[in-house]
Parts: C-alpha cells; structure tokens; sequence
C-alpha cells in the first residue's frame, strides 16, 4: 500500500512535472512570438518614420525655395529705378518662377538716349551656342543693335576665351566687319585669354591690344576627339553595337574603331577649316600667308611674342587702350564706356540638375571601375569642327 501510494505519489508528480513542463514550453514559445512582433512592429515603425522624414525634407526644400523665390521677386520689385533703359533684346523673367529656369540672363543695360558712348563689348567664355557666360545670339543682336544705334559710337572688345565652335567664331567675327562697315571703329583687348577662335574674332577689329600677361594664338583647328572604347569594353564584357545604314555613319563612336578612311574624312575637314583661319589672320593682319603659316601650328604665344609676330598690335591696359581710340578715332573727345556682358544667373534648377548629373556620372564610372581622369577624358565634349584651345590637353 505505501509502495502504491508512493507510486501514485509519483505518477502525479510526474503528470504534474510534464504539464508545468509543457506550459512553460508554450509560454516561452509565446514569448518568442510576441518578441517577434514587436520586433517587426518596431522595424515598420522606423520605416513608416523614414518615410516621414524623407517628406518631411521634400516639403523643406520645397518651402525654402518657395521662400527664396518670394525674396528674390520682392528684391527685384524694391531695387532703385536705374539710369538706362533696357535693350530689346535682352531677356528678363521678374516673375517668381523663374527661381526655377535657367534661361535667365543678367540685363544687357544701353545708355540713357542723346548720350555718346563706346560699347565695352565683353567675349567671354567657350564660343558656342549658349553657356554660363556666352550667348551666341545675345552677342549677335548686340552689334546689330550698336550699329543701329546713333549714340554708340564705337566698340571696344574685352576678350577672354579659349575659342570655340567654326561656325560661331565666324559668325562674329563677320558681324564685326558688318558694323564697321557702317563707319564706326572696333579695337579690340585681350585679357587672360585670347586663343584659337578668340583671336579669330580680334581678327575683326582693326587695332588689337593684349595685357603683357595674356595667352593668345593657338591658330589650328580641331576637327574631332574620336575616343575607341572597344577595347575597354570587350575587357569589361561590355557589349555595345550601334545598327547603322552608311558605312561612315557611326563614324566617331566610342564603339566602333576608326578607319583610315574615317581619319581622312576628318583631316579635310580640319584643313579647310585650316586655311580660312589662315585667310582670315593674313587679311586682318597683312601679313602673307606663308609667314601666316609657319606661325600657325597651333601653338600658344605670350603677349611680347604675339607683338613681335605682328599678331597684334600693342601690350597695354584696357584704360589705355580706350584712350588710343579716343585719341586716333574721335580726335581726343572722350565718350563714356558702357559694358555690355551676358551672364546666365545660376538657379534652384541649375543646382538639382548639375548635383543630378554629377552623382550619376559618378556612380557610373566608379562602377566601372574606372578613375576619375579616364572619366574625364572620355566625357568631356568639344564642338567640332572647333577652333579652340585647352590648356589642359596642350592642344
């Protein structure tokens, strides 16, 4: 009976052992479960907070540019009335979304009318369509508008650029003659840089004055950067095909060698390109064409030894240059110098879209593994053909 008992005992230990024993299971596997909830209920939390966060800097950046924009067009609408007129051509946007564009340009200011004047004409910058600082239709409609115009009474060039497209070069330069065919001189002055088609323009002026630090020459043509990746990519597994009718179609492409054919096509275009800037520099300098060429090899020169080329005619300051035309075109009388200078003003969307356009260049190349300087060199764009010079290339 004791030993029943005991057993009894025991078996009802037991049971009791195993149902505490399987209780604690299921509470510690409840345990977990709600661990695991809360887990994922404070993940999502954190995502529904990131996504907070992210809107609320969207509505921030939207704010402030709403802000900045405001500011700007009361800043505009509380600036003194200014003692010029405003050009015709000229493009202004005093409206508050105009924060956003960039189309948007520095007035180009003309003197009060009855007033006589010399116009401070200021080439600046890669001669192209349109950049930050050079506008190729602003620069034409302001000579065209000085010519027509009975109180300018001359222009005075300030150039500082490195060259740019052909077809732009010659356009101004052509205008230039154009407005001097009306009577009215223009003298040109050299600033920092006056290379390849800045000094094709200074071919249209008929006195030319450069600072004795000034860089200038570089008579040559660029007709093509042709870059051949296909090595690169075959190395990379990279496989690019371009389908094209015309044998000569996709000539230039990164994907594609370039034939010998290709090259002669090219260097014609480059050498005819070649000889009107020949033409051009010995018709405005007088000097003949075979000394004009041996000077044309695309090289740089220094103000002394451009003077000593006859490629210009003195080294001084812009002051004194003004003061030789006053003195040799109007007979000592003076005139007021009006500046005429496009900027294009930086925006809001200037900023998005260049910070846009670095990260995704960045990413790209760096995922490929390739450094910055062959970024640089396969991505950089020079209009062709181009009289143009750059320093860094040595060209």
């Amino acid at each position: 009976m004791e030993d029943n008992e005991n057993m009894n005992d025991n078996g009802f230990t037991g049971e009791y052992n195993i149902a505490e024993s399987s209780n604690a299971s299921t509470s510690s596997f409840t345990g977990e479960n709600k661990a695991s909830e809360d887990y994922k209920a404070m993940e999502s939390k954190k995502v529904m907070d990131s996504k907070k966060s992210g809107k609320k800097v969207f509505v921030v950046v939207i704010v402030l540019s709403i802000i900045a924009g405001l500011i700007q067009f009361a800043s505009k609408k509380d600036e003194p009335s200014q003692p010029h007129v405003l050009a015709s051509s000229s493009v202004r946007k005093d409206d508050f979304f105009s924060v956003f564009s960039n189309k948007k340009q520095k007035d180009k200011w003309v003197h009060l009318k009855g007033t006589p004047y010399v116009a401070k004409l200021l080439v600046s910058g890669v001669i192209e369509d349109e950049n930050k600082t050079y506008n190729q239709q602003w620069i034409l409609d302001t000579i065209s508008e000085l010519k027509e115009d009975a109180d300018n009474k001359g222009i005075a060039l300030f150039i500082n650029s490195p060259g740019g497209g052909v077809y732009q070069a010659d356009e101004v330069y052509l205008a230039l003659l154009d407005y001097a065919a009306s009577g009215k001189p223009v003298y040109a002055y050299m600033g920092p840089l006056a290379a390849s088609g800045g000094y094709y323009i200074s071919c249209g002026a008929k006195y030319v004055m450069a600072n004795r630090n000034t860089l200038t020459g570089s008579i040559g043509v660029l007709a093509g950067q042709f870059v051949d990746a296909t090595g690169l990519l075959d190395k990379m597994g990279i496989k690019s095909e371009t389908i094209h009718a015309g044998k000569n179609k996709n000539m230039g492409s990164f994907n594609e060698p370039v034939t010998d054919e290709q090259r002669k096509i090219m260097q014609a275009v480059a050498d005819e390109c070649y000889d009107q800037f020949v033409q051009i520099v010995s018709k405005a300098r007088g000097i003949p064409v075979s000394s004009v060429k041996n000077l044309a090899d695309g090289r740089i020169y220094t103000a002394r030894q451009a003077k000593e080329a006859s490629l210009i005619d003195a080294i001084g300051s812009f002051d004194e240059l003004v003061a030789y035309m006053s003195k040799t075109e109007f007979s000592g009388e003076e005139y007021s110098v009006e500046d005429f200078e496009y900027e294009q003003e930086s925006t809001f969307y200037d900023y998005l879209t260049g910070m846009a356009g670095a990260l995704r260049g960045s990413s790209v190349f760096s995922s490929l593994g390739l450094p910055p300087q062959t970024e640089s060199a396969l991505t950089q764009s020079v209009p062709y053909p181009a009289y143009f010079y750059d320093g860094m290339l040595g060209n």
